[in-house]
């Protein structure tokens, strides 16, 4: 019964890891789908076990899928397998907000994703810098600051990212 209930557990896991490496993939964008050539995508037998047990089902059109598809894949289950258990515990509760999102909301977030990577190399460091200094700040702070953003206008909103902007090649970056 252990052996079963084990079983089960390994099979639910490892559905869930399908399900989000496939998200993460997808969350990879479209601008790498437009290279035409197989050069770099991995061959099913080149993949290691793990990657086999968790793509398995890919496994009978493996080769008939679109090589950036493949390395994709590939790609999100090294970068699953080098996460440690916290991260892999934040990434699937991520995936649990995304799958409760509506088509509407998660489109939304599609293009921002998009038009953050057409953004210069240096503004997107800049983003990832002011990301991870605000994940820093004590939860009442984050909350509070949501709050005042949130009590903006369009307007001054757009004022501030103006303002923003005017003051980025000040800083002599």
């Amino acid at each position: 019964m252990m052996r079963e209930v084990e079983g089960c557990r390994a099979a639910l896991t490892d559905a869930r890891l399908l399900v989000l490496i496939l998200l993460l993939t997808a969350a990879m964008g479209s601008a790498m789908a437009q290279q035409p050539d197989d050069a770099g995508a991995p061959a099913w037998g080149s993949l290691n076990e793990e990657q086999h047990r968790i793509l398995a089902r890919f496994e009978d059109r493996w080769d008939e899928m679109p090589a950036e598809r493949r390395r994709r894949l590939a790609l999100g289950t090294e970068r699953w397998f080098a996460m440690s258990p916290a991260e892999r515990a934040a990434a699937g509760e991520r995936f649990r907000q995304w799958r409760n999102l509506s088509d509407e909301e998660r489109g939304r977030i599609r293009e921002r994703y998009e038009t953050f990577r057409e953004l210069p190399a240096e503004e997107r460091e800049r983003i990832r810098r002011n990301y991870r200094r605000f994940g820093e700040l004590s939860e009442e702070r984050r909350e509070e600051l949501r709050k005042r953003w949130r009590s903006l206008t369009p307007e001054q909103r757009q004022g501030i990212r103006e303002r923003m902007r005017e003051r980025r090649p000040q800083r002599g970056r």
